[in-house]
């Protein structure tokens, strides 16, 4: 499910702010998830950030390029947010915009 970034941090700030609204959202309780991505989609966790009072992982098969993005909110649940293919690891990341170069 193609996400933007602005919509996916927006989603994010959400969840850490209203755990009412992960309800809605695919989510389960944190270990299920991990052995889900990890026994059966062979994805693993590729970067870790903490939003709110949320901790946001982003899990990336290496052989398949498929990845997802899940949050873990305080009560231990864990959300998928966004999943998709062709993940791509960038080890000289462009300049944002408007940075000096």
């Amino acid at each position: 499910m193609p996400t933007r970034l602005l919509a996916l941090c927006a989603s994010v700030f959400m969840l850490a702010a209203a755990p009412a609204t992960a309800q809605q959202m695919h989510c389960g309780e944190r270990g299920r998830v991990i052995a889900l991505l990890t026994e059966r989609l062979q994805q693993e966790v590729r970067a870790r950030g903490i939003a709110g009072r949320a901790v946001m992982e982003l899990h990336v098969a290496p052989e398949s390029g498929a990845w997802t993005i899940t949050v873990t909110l305080p009560d231990g649940m864990t959300c998928l947010l966004a999943n998709g293919r062709g993940f791509e690891s960038v080890e000289d990341p462009q300049p944002a915009r408007g940075a000096p170069v």
